[in-house]
């Protein structure tokens, strides 16, 4: 596989296939999570009161997702500030995905966007200033203290690249219950390595007191390898093997392509935050979505289709497809998620099958330093 940072990201554009139109299950988190994060914003804003509010949303994607956080966001502050008496805030908005993310869809609909706040804000209020910024966050992003809140939804699973040792996970593209343990603990050290560095950055770049929401994908089991959280990944293995069992697919192409993905648990999102030392945790809980709660007026698509394997398929293929056309081609994508589609309809059609998430709110601490000069 190519470099992690050159081929990961979703499906771009708004087409059949594109993140945009398959982030229902992305937006459903989003809204599921929207308390927590406005409790954070308003507590930010009680204690802070700034007069510019710098907002960053990392792993933005593109579609209307990430709009739908920052509106929301500056709703609850907008209220506050008005509530509190205070004259009106200039916001600034970081959206910041890897280079390959499809910003100009975002940036076509800024001014849709603009003219939708000024309409529910109001006369007075001040513009709303809106910046991409492409560039991994396992690195810095941002001068030191210039953020007040982070906000990241669903990015934070993915891994800065795929962990070394993987050459005795034949047949799966991730962790797998039929992986062994040398992967696992590569995975898992992957994840530590790059969410202590994703928390070392942000604690240089947020001022004192600022705030951050966190959600991804995770698991409630202590079990990396568990099916709650490696059971859609593993179907997927199913699709592609058979593509090599007809010769489709090199035996040797398939197992090499592995995934830079890991689903955490919580009391490891809770060490790697506790050893980093810059924030304090304020709310860190999972959380659950069906993969088959769909709503069918949202997708706007005819009953036929619902036969529980065709959003999931559609949601996976606008996430991993860049990653298995850098793998294998194009020319095996359409037959894969065909095969993929069949699978999950008949394996959803016979189990409830949950995903499971993770949302943490963080506060970055005022750290106290201490004098270190000893005195006779």
């Amino acid at each position: 596989m190519e470099v992690v940072d050159q081929v990961l990201h979703m499906n771009g554009g708004t087409g059949h296939t594109s993140y945009a139109n398959n982030s229902l299950y992305q937006r459903k988190g989003i809204s599921m999570t929207k308390p927590v994060a406005d409790d954070a914003i308003t507590n930010l804003y009680s204690s802070i009161s700034p007069k510019s509010l710098v907002i960053a949303d990392l792993g933005c994607s593109s579609g209307s997702n990430s709009l739908f956080v920052i509106s929301e966001l500056i709703k609850v502050v907008d209220e506050l500030r008005q509530k509190f008496g205070h004259p009106s805030l200039e916001y600034q908005v970081f959206l910041n995905d890897l280079p390959g993310n499809d910003f100009n869809t975002i940036f076509k609909s800024l001014p849709s966007f603009q003219e939708k706040m000024s309409n529910q804000l109001g006369v007075g209020v001040c513009p709303i200033f809106i910046s991409g910024v492409p560039g991994s966050f396992y690195g810095r992003l941002f001068p030191s203290k210039s953020l007040h809140f982070v906000h990241s939804s669903y990015s934070l699973h993915w891994l800065s690249q795929v962990p070394e040792q993987l050459e005795n996970n034949k047949g799966n593209i991730c962790v797998a219950c039929t992986s062994p343990p040398i992967v696992l603990r590569a995975y898992h050290a992957q994840f530590q390595k790059d969410f202590s560095m994703f928390l070392r950055c942000r604690a240089e770049e947020l001022v004192v007191g600022g705030r951050m929401v966190l959600t991804f994908l995770g698991r409630r089991s202590e079990d990396p390898s568990s099916k709650e959280c490696c059971y859609i990944w593993e179907l997927l293995a199913l699709a592609l093997n058979d593509l090599v069992s007809k010769g489709i697919v090199d035996e040797e192409t398939m197992n090499s392509f592995n995934i830079p993905q890991y689903s955490p648990s919580l009391s490891e999102v809770k060490s790697e935050v506790l050893k980093e030392g810059s924030f304090s945790i304020d709310h860190l809980e999972t959380f659950e979505i069906n993969w088959i709660a769909y709503d069918s007026e949202v997708m706007n698509l005819p009953d036929v289709f619902f036969d529980g394997g065709y959003s999931v398929a559609k949601c996976i293929r606008a996430v991993v497809e860049p990653l298995l056309i850098s793998h294998f081609g194009d020319a095996i994508i359409e037959e894969v998620f065909c095969k993929y589609r069949e699978i999950l309809s008949d394996r959803l059609s016979k189990e409830t099958n949950n995903f499971i998430s993770i949302i943490v709110s963080v506060t970055k601490k005022r750290m106290i330093m201490i004098d270190q000069d000893v005195h006779p």
